[in-house]
């Protein structure tokens, strides 16, 4: 019959291998923080490029499933708790995105859109890329199923 330390042990290994013991983790640090929060401190005010910015990040932490990172940055922001929606972010943004690229955050399209036209304009000038230090592998970014969101120029 096993003993108590080595039910223990089996039930640690047990959730660890199933994340289940870094989601507890998380969950009572979204607690202690919760019950550190000052309730009666007001939030300032959020500007409209908090709000865009704040969602972006919402979205990044939603895509990931980090989310009790997502809910501590929700209550700590003042962020509304639905999320404003994508079309709404992209028209603010005025991101125009690949019906593709619609399964990604826009965070990540972004991204890859200035890292693909710094690459381009460094490339024109006789410049090394960050590709060629393999930083960025090309290859696997062109191979993957991934398209970039295509950002417009400011008005």
């Amino acid at each position: 019959m096993a003993t108590a330390e080595e039910l223990k042990k089996v039930l640690k290994d047990t959730l660890e291998g199933r994340g289940v013991m870094e989601e507890l983790r998380a969950r009572i640090r979204a607690e202690i923080f919760n019950a550190l929060d000052d309730k009666t401190e007001n939030k300032p005010v959020l500007s409209h490029e908090n709000l865009l910015v704040n969602e972006l990040i919402r979205e990044y932490l939603e895509f990931n499933k980090y989310n009790y990172s997502c809910s501590v940055f929700l209550q700590e922001t003042g962020q509304p708790q639905e999320p404003l929606g994508r079309d709404f972010l992209a028209h603010e943004l005025h991101v125009t995105q690949e019906p593709t690229a619609s399964s990604v955050p826009l965070l990540y399209g972004m991204l890859h859109h200035f890292m693909e036209t710094r690459n381009e304009v460094l490339a024109s000038q006789g410049t090394v890329t960050l590709a060629e230090h393999n930083v960025v592998d090309e290859q696997n970014l062109q191979e993957s199923s991934i398209k970039p969101v295509i950002v417009k120029g400011g008005k």
